[in-house]
């Protein structure tokens, strides 16, 4: 089964069913363009053979003022496009499909680089003092947040990418108005679940009439914040048939935020046991999605085994199977999975710092994507939770400087 092609309603074939999921890359430098860096580590996954069917790039962010690290790709007009051009173009030199995720960060901006980000409502992350108490956004702000989307999708069209996923999970903007926890709002954008959804709903109607019929139309969405009082499956569930109804060629289940980071920790506690047995995180979830909708469905999180990849595909409940990490702790994890040679993929049991749980395994995996990966290097197994942070902490503060000199 991963070696089946996978057919898309836009008409894209996808050449087999493994993906590499979106890993933000925090490699740009202070004019947010792809560099050298971007070029190396895609090259390393691409030459890969076979390479995955998908690979599904880091943020590209839609505002360069919300940005989700100050080390973001931003693609706002066509004044870089050669350098976009040329990333896709290695991206996919083994075969891959290769495809954009465009984001928002929304609240989950940095200080760094801004003190005042913008949201649904103005309800502060609270994350170690890291963010700004954010203001809500204007009925026209949201109009023209809505135009930069698509805008950035068309764009990402021209400069080579074959798809587009718009990110409305982990938190970021189109996830913060989807949860009632960080949209307090009384307009039409708040209060129902149709109303809350509609910000997501009118980015993807948007989106499709930039990019047109024959370009892949993806959205991540979370199964459930994992708060209590936040966006939950059954909300998921009708947000995931709304998104059918507006003709989307792949959905994404994914789940967690800052808050409640399940997409990242490998010991989540909001996971089920019972699930993490099976690997697969949002399996269950998905399974009931399965009765809802027919798009085409992408599990993100936990698969590890190449044995439970194809008795989930297999079985119907996912379409590609999502895996992140693997691709850091071993460059060539795509051939050797793909082939049959390595039948599980093992990664490093870290203990994360005091008190910087979530900062620290971040850190160890952005670690390896900018100083090695990047840099034509191994990975660096053996690097420590105290390195990783104070890695992660000096990155971004060094990067945003940089962002802000250049205004």
């Amino acid at each position: 089964m991963l070696e089946q092609e996978l057919h898309l309603s836009c008409g894209q074939t996808i050449p087999n069913r493994l993906a590499k999921a979106a890993m933000t890359e925090r490699i740009a430098g202070a004019d947010h363009n792809p560099n050298r860096y971007h070029l190396e580590l895609y090259r390393t996954w691409a030459q890969n053979r076979p390479a995955p069917g998908l690979m599904i790039s880091g943020n590209i962010m839609v505002d360069r003022n919300s940005l989700e690290s100050a080390g973001n790709v931003v693609l706002e007009d066509e004044r870089a496009m050669d350098r976009f051009q040329e990333w896709t173009a290695v991206a996919k030199s083994g075969g891959s499909r290769f495809w954009a995720q465009i984001n928002h960060s929304g609240r989950q901006t940095s200080r760094l680089i801004n003190m005042r980000p913008v949201s649904a409502s103005s309800v502060q992350l609270h994350e170690k003092g890291l963010y700004g108490k954010p203001r809500a956004l204007t009925e026209k702000e949201i109009r023209e947040t809505i135009r930069r989307f698509a805008t950035t999708a068309r764009l990402c069209v021209e400069a080579g990418f074959e798809g587009v996923q718009v990110h409305a999970a982990h938190g970021y903007l189109l996830s913060q108005f989807l949860s009632p926890i960080t949209n307090g709002r009384q307009d039409e954008w708040g209060g129902s679940l149709e109303n809350r959804a509609r910000f997501l709903l009118e980015t993807v109607r948007a989106v499709r009439q930039e990019v047109g019929p024959s370009v892949a139309l993806a959205v991540k969405l979370n199964s459930a914040d994992f708060q209590k009082g936040g966006f939950d499956q059954e909300d998921s569930l009708s947000v995931a048939a709304m998104l059918e109804k507006e003709g989307i060629d792949l959905l994404e289940i994914s789940g967690g935020n800052y808050e409640s980071p399940s997409f990242l920790l490998n010991d989540a506690e909001n996971v089920r046991e019972s699930t993490k047995r099976r690997e697969a995180y949002f399996i269950d979830f998905a399974r009931q999605l399965r009765k809802r909708i027919k798009t085409p469905l992408m599990i993100t999180g936990g698969f590890r085994s190449r044995s439970f990849c194809e008795e989930a595909l297999s079985a119907g409940d996912t379409d590609l199977v999502g895996v992140a990490r693997p691709f850091l702790t071993d460059p060539e994890f795509a051939g050797k999975f793909l082939s049959g040679e390595m039948q599980e993929a093992r990664l490093p049991e870290l203990k994360p710092a005091p008190m910087f749980g979530l900062m620290s395994e971040g850190g160890w995996y952005a670690y390896q994507i900018s100083r090695r990966l990047s840099r034509g290097k191994q990975p660096k197994l053996s690097l420590g939770a105290f390195h990783a942070v104070m890695h992660i902490l000096w990155h971004e503060t060094k990067k945003a400087v940089a962002h802000r000199i250049a205004g």
